[in-house]
């Protein structure tokens, strides 16, 4: 086992389970201890998909057990190398490497976490990661255009401020004692129909000053999300981490392959999504969202 940047471990990992789900999502399990002791909500592995296809491909970590030594990545298939690595079947080793990025960073008492599509593992980890700290009031927004890689139900936590109609939930955050939501436009029973933004809105509006000077919005999902998500933020005066997915060569810091323009104090500066990331602010990341 070879550890690289003290940080980032390669691994050859044994897949321990791999679930095809509805709309070509894919949930997979590794053993990988090394990762599993060290992962961070925010952080991602990057894997080979194949033998044959030595390219690496870039997948958020969804949840992990340090005890155990596994790491579960949620994926989509969407193109060649995605189709390669849903072949892959248990008991055959694929090599990692991983944890990489800056994780995300919670420092309010009331954590909004907002993912959209293959955005929502990140939010799953950090859901997950602050489950037992009592002082926490978390709440979880999933969106998705295809059916949820899970089967929603009821939720049995109340969220105040949402129409009653909104009941749709993630079974396992409900088994946490989390407060989730889903969103989608596909008119998926339970769900908000709309956006994540839209839902989050209604949430916050219901909020007294109080209680939303608490909130800090913490979001993974496409493009167009995320800089939907930092207005809203801008909207209601509150810290915005952002998770950002690029493609990636090394996805360690040295092709500077996955830069993108990041405002800093000295002015705009490009920062590798890789290392210097995935996880941003999200106001200096979209400085100029409206």
């Amino acid at each position: 086992m070879k550890q690289n940047r003290d940080t980032i471990f390669q691994e050859d990992a044994v897949v321990l389970a791999h679930e095809a789900k509805d709309g070509d999502q894919f949930i997979l399990r590794l053993q990988a201890p090394e990762c599993a002791a060290h992962a961070l909500p925010g952080q991602f592995v990057h894997l080979t998909v194949h033998p044959l296809q030595p390219l690496r491909r870039p997948i958020s970590i969804m949840r992990v057990s340090a005890s155990e030594g596994w790491v579960d990545l949620l994926y989509k298939m969407v193109g060649t190398g995605t189709q390669k690595l849903s072949e892959r079947v248990v008991g055959e080793t694929i090599s990692i490497l991983g944890p990489i990025g800056q994780p995300f960073t919670p420092t309010r008492k009331r954590p909004l976490m907002i993912g959209g599509g293959v955005g929502m593992p990140p939010m799953i980890f950090l859901a997950e990661a602050v489950r037992d700290d009592k002082h926490l009031q978390a709440f979880v927004i999933l969106g998705s255009e295809v059916p949820f890689p899970f089967n929603p139900q009821p939720s049995q936590i109340m969220v105040p401020g949402l129409q009653d109609s909104v009941i749709a939930a993630m079974p396992l955050l409900d088994d946490w004692g989390i407060a989730s939501r889903l969103a989608s436009l596909q008119g998926f029973p339970g769900c908000h129909e709309g956006y994540v933004t839209d839902l989050a809105r209604d949430w916050l509006n219901s909020l007294d000053e109080t209680a939303r000077n608490e909130v800090e919005i913490f979001t993974c999902g496409p493009h167009p999300m995320l800089e939907a998500v930092v207005k809203l933020a801008r909207e209601f005066d509150i810290p915005v981490q952002v998770s950002l997915e690029e493609f990636m060569a090394c996805a360690v810091g040295g092709c500077a392959g996955c830069v993108v323009e990041v405002q800093t104090e000295n002015g705009s500066a490009m920062k590798r999504v890789c290392v210097d990331g995935p996880v941003f602010d999200g106001y200096k990341v979209f400085s100029q969202t409206a």
